[in-house]
């Protein structure tokens, strides 16, 4: 069987690697450079914290325990760290975590309160805002090192057979014996079954295809998509979990940087006009940097305009895009707590013409059947929110 897989982001190089593994003949097509979506761009926060739907929390469950598998067997610096997570709250975020918490626990999903004392030894260099009032730990959530998870899937794959191709899909034409894949420079690619494993960029090309996967995906100040990461050098703090502060979430990555992110800053961000390193956005999360370590002002924050792959009511995509459809649809906003499980349950599907019990809520067929208008989402503000 050939599969062609579009996309080469978390879900895509997954996908591309399970079913080239699984004894498929494999071509992966991309016209940005790996990880050069979303991927590039993702917190990259392995949890099931804030997904409350028991389905959805089920599954994220599923994924972080994918991670652990998938370290313990892909070649390549490891790249999956599980840290445990803290969430800080000041007295008007208290309730809601205190509320979270308390549904977690009948989910099952570890945690515990913890007192500002022990927050060192868990999260490193972090001092404990004055206003905190509740410190929540899940030791069970970790953080991905993600351009390096995305060399390894490829290398892999490339490895074991997988073909790369580089082009921009314009049209998937289901109505030959094969399945067509058109690309910008007129090139036609056939194959038995194409993975739509674009992001952001799903429901363009599936409209173009002739099916529908609504998503949010206008791009702008103030969207549901758009985000911004900075990255800090430092030489004089550790940072050893996954930490949310009321003002700043931060996160170990990769060479001694150390990942932040500023919710409530999101909604300023212009894409059109995007932050300078040199800017009021660095110069505000290098403060709050600083208030939160007690580092001295940090020499650099590199910035990254972020954008999330947000399905239209903010679940998981995943399964043929109709009854008889050869195309297979993924696309979520959880892609680096998602996208190994994923890839697996989709190569599964695929080769194995399966049913996998743990897709069964996130069909893309679910759209048709709607009663009401998909809603828009907002974009996240509040204390593990994304």
């Amino acid at each position: 069987m050939h599969i062609i897989v579009i996309g080469s982001g978390m879900l895509g190089l997954s996908t591309a690697d399970n079913l080239v593994m699984s004894g498929a003949d494999v071509t992966l097509v991309d016209a940005r450079d790996l990880g050069a979506g979303t991927s590039g761009t993702s917190f990259a926060w392995t949890n099931a914290n804030g997904k409350l739907d028991p389905a959805y929390h089920e599954l994220n469950i599923a994924g972080m325990k994918e991670h652990s598998r998938l370290a313990d067997t892909l070649p390549g610096p490891r790249t999956y760290h599980r840290s445990s997570g803290l969430q800080m709250a000041d007295a008007r975020q208290a309730p809601k975590l205190e509320e979270k918490i308390a549904r977690l626990s009948e989910l099952g999903y570890p945690s515990e309160l913890l007192s500002a004392d022990r927050v060192s030894e868990i999260a490193g260099d972090i001092s404990v805002p004055e206003n905190i009032e509740l410190i929540a730990h899940f030791p069970s959530e970790g953080y991905v090192v993600t351009e390096q998870l995305l060399h390894n899937l490829r290398a892999h794959a490339v490895e074991h057979g997988a073909k790369l191709v580089r082009g921009t899909v314009t049209e998937v034409d289901e109505g030959g014996a094969q399945v067509e894949v058109h690309l910008g420079d007129g090139r036609v690619l056939s194959a038995d079954r194409v993975v739509l494993a674009t992001g952001r960029w799903t429901q363009a090309l599936a409209q173009a295809s002739g099916f529908e996967t609504p998503m949010n995906d206008e791009i702008g100040r103030g969207s549901a998509v758009t985000g911004l990461l900075g990255y800090v050098k430092t030489n004089s703090t550790r940072v050893k979990a996954v930490v949310h502060t009321p003002e700043l979430n931060l996160r170990p990555g990769e060479d001694g940087t150390i990942v932040v992110q500023a919710l409530d800053l999101n909604p300023q961000v212009d894409p059109a006009a995007p932050p300078t390193n040199e800017g009021p956005f660095a110069k505000e999360m290098a403060e709050r940097f600083t208030a939160v370590t007690n580092d001295s002002t940090p020499s650099l924050i590199d910035l990254r305009v972020s954008y999330r792959s947000l399905p239209a009511d903010g679940f998981t995509i995943a399964g043929f895009a109709a009854g008889l459809s050869r195309t297979y649809c993924l696309v979520t906003h959880s892609g680096i707590t998602l996208g190994p499980l994923l890839g697996r349950l989709a190569a599964e599907e695929l080769v194995a013409d399966s049913q996998q019990d743990l897709l069964e809520n996130f069909r893309p067929t679910r759209f048709k059947y709607a009663t009401a208008t998909v809603g828009h989402l907002g974009p996240p503000l509040q204390l593990g929110d994304q």
